[in-house]
């Protein structure tokens, strides 16, 4: 496992975190920055999962 798949994880749970609070407080700003960051997570890990591959 490589650092951006770790990165990747991190920010996909941060993004869902987000993503809940700004449903819970209504907020859509966060909930925004929270689809935000899985998307960047999921891309992130991809990049770790291709890296890998390439090894």
């Amino acid at each position: 496992m490589n650092e951006e798949k770790v990165k990747g994880g991190y920010d996909q749970v941060k993004g869902e975190a987000k993503d809940q609070w700004g449903k819970l407080t209504d907020d859509r700003s966060t909930q925004a920055e929270g689809k935000f960051d899985k998307a960047k997570g999921k891309v992130k890990e991809g990049i770790g999962e291709l890296k890998d591959k390439l090894k």
